[in-house]
């Protein structure tokens, strides 16, 4: 189960092409997404790759696939340890940013505004969206774009191949582990 949704919503962190994806799992009677998540670890952390339930309800889980060196390159980034103060973040290291996230996710129905900065997104973007609602943006795909558009476009079209091409191999045999580029 969690094979097929680390192909179809995840492959741009498989390839290392971006710090993090997230996607939601949902588990059938009996099954326990912990255990799949631990072996899921136990199998892609040599080559870089975490996962992490960020919040579970009943059979579904919200999975979060992160590589934590680009994680840590991010939340480093000019301006976010400020933005992220905001929220109630004290520091940038991933390990204590994540438990935080966690519990904010953990306390709420909703998003924590502040996932995008954990999935990769210019921090332009993320305060667009905060400042607009969601709304009067540029132009839309993996994320709203408010600032860099020609970029964002660039981006998205880089996924979207990465997504195609993941899936074809996948569909001809490959696995996930042989899919996901060591770091």
């Amino acid at each position: 189960m969690i094979e097929k949704c680390l192909i179809e919503h995840c492959a741009p962190t498989l390839a290392s092409l971006k710090a993090a994806n997230l996607f939601n799992a949902c588990c059938e009677e009996g099954e326990n997404i912990n255990l799949q998540i631990i072996m899921w670890n136990q199998l892609m952390n040599p080559k870089g790759v975490k996962l992490l339930a960020l919040r579970s309800r009943g059979n579904r889980s919200l999975v979060y696939v992160y590589r934590e060196k680009q994680l840590a390159q991010n939340l480093n980034r000019p301006g976010v340890a400020r933005f992220l103060e905001k929220y109630g973040y004290e520091n940038t290291e991933p390990e204590q940013c994540l438990a935080l996230l966690k519990k904010r996710f953990e306390a709420s129905e909703d998003f924590p505004h502040e996932i995008g900065i954990f999935l990769d997104y210019p921090l332009g973007d993320v305060i667009g969206f905060i400042q607009n609602g969601g709304q009067n943006y540029k132009c839309s795909g993996c994320w709203k774009v408010y600032c860099n558009e020609c970029e964002a476009l660039k981006m998205f079209q880089k996924y979207h191949k990465c997504r195609e091409v993941y899936r074809n191999l996948w569909a001809k045999g490959r696995s996930v582990l042989q899919l996901t580029v060591a770091a």
